[in-house]
């Protein structure tokens, strides 16, 4: 049973949709599944653009089938070769035995690293720039290396304005037959999936986004079509304006984001605290999340979103409490910069985690850490009220003014 649409004049999305994934990557918690998106452009020659990942192969198959309505499969472009939109790309030879494969030079090396059929024979070589025919469509190939793998490159289809853009403008999420971004409310349902898809898998690589983006601002686009989530043929200004904020670390939000880890509870406690004197003080924008608890996918969304994290930990054997630690260390991986950091720290008897955070933050470009330390000594004492407010008021003085930074 096929389950396709129309997008456009000659291209159909031939997609599907998986729910039963639990872990994207067999990382990210996906509550709300994934979208494998595909496009087959039906013209004198038929092309495919990407494959989809094996979990979704039967109704893929199914659905390409009934597009191509007895027509064979001339051209498959490969745009990206990670496994989720390539594992199916031998199911799809085997089924059209004379199909050619576009591609770059990075794209042939990881086919063959993939698999084992004879690639070379059918593999047609492209490069930045190159345009190819199929009748009454030209389509452009820009390259787009490292978003987020060395291969990556996008489609440009020169007469109807569409860009095929890769794990690009992606998003988590499950496709639930509404799959342009006018047919659903993006900024309530789906924003925060976005911005968690980009921070977690693209994040690191602000500056080759950056690169694509120069490239993309350049042509004439009309229509986005990722390979995750929805195709986007309006109001592409708003996801462009996101991307350039993610992939230049700038703050989303004006926003303070508290992030702690409590043994018993007595950081967890003074964070609360921390909190409500920040609210008495004017400040809205207000998350609070337990690193223990809480997957770190998200808290490294938040982190991207927020422009101000206060980070609370105990010492844990001589250490720095381990989820934290690892929290940090993620989101230094993630290439995160510009933050304002301030840091609450708890020791019953030698307490030291506010250094090793300060360490950690430190190695993150152009972060800026608020002076105002917190030390417990196994809990906070009616004294150190005082120094929470002192260290809200900071806060909300930057929090409230028309310039966070």
């Amino acid at each position: 049973m096929h389950n396709t649409r129309k997008i456009s004049r000659d291209y159909y999305w031939v997609g599907a949709s998986d729910r039963r994934l639990e872990l994207f990557e067999n990382v990210m918690p996906i509550t709300k599944g994934v979208s494998y998106n595909s496009y087959l452009l039906m013209d004198e020659k038929t092309v495919l653009l990407d494959t989809a990942d094996s979990s979704v192969s039967r109704q893929f198959l199914e659905n390409v089938q009934y597009v191509l309505n007895g027509r064979a499969l001339d051209y498959l472009i490969v745009n990206h070769m990670e496994p989720d939109h390539c594992s199916i790309i031998e199911d799809i030879v085997l089924r059209h035995p004379n199909l050619k494969i576009i591609g770059n030079a990075k794209t042939l090396q990881m086919i063959n690293q993939f698999f084992d059929f004879d690639v070379d024979s059918r593999f047609v070589a492209i490069k930045e720039g190159d345009t190819f025919s199929t009748g009454t469509h030209t389509l452009q190939f820009v390259m787009a290396p490292m978003v987020h793998w060395p291969e990556a490159m996008f489609t440009y289809d020169i007469e109807e304005k569409i860009l095929f853009s890769a794990d690009a403008f992606g998003t988590f999420g499950a496709l639930n037959g509404n799959i342009f971004n006018d047919e659903i409310n993006f900024e309530k349902d789906w924003l925060d999936e976005a911005r968690r898809y980009y921070t977690n898998i693209v994040g690191k690589y602000g500056n080759p986004v950056q690169a694509a983006l120069k490239k993309a601002g350049t042509i004439d686009i009309q229509m986005i079509c990722p390979l995750h989530g929805p195709i986007w043929r309006n109001n592409l200004g708003y996801i462009l304006d996101k991307y350039v904020k993610w992939s230049t670390y700038e703050p989303e939000d004006k926003a303070v984001m508290l992030v702690y880890g409590s043994m018993y509870g007595n950081t967890e406690a003074a964070v609360n605290v921390l909190a409500t004197k920040l609210a008495e003080a004017g400040v809205k924008n207000i998350v609070t999340y337990s690193v223990s608890n809480t997957h770190v996918s998200h808290l490294i969304a938040e982190a991207f979103r927020c422009s101000h994290i206060v980070l609370a930990a105990p010492t844990y054997n001589s250490g720095l409490f381990t989820p934290m630690e690892n929290f940090l260390m993620d989101l230094k991986a993630h290439g995160l910069q510009k933050r304002t950091f301030a840091f609450i720290e708890n020791g019953t008897w030698a307490p030291t985690a506010a250094c090793q955070m300060m360490s950690i933050v430190g190695e993150m470009k152009d972060s800026r850490i608020i002076d105002e330390t917190l030390t417990l000594r196994s809990s906070m004492k009616e004294s150190q009220i005082e120094q929470l407010e002192l260290l809200a008021n900071d806060l909300a003085v930057e929090l409230n003014a028309s310039n966070p930074r």
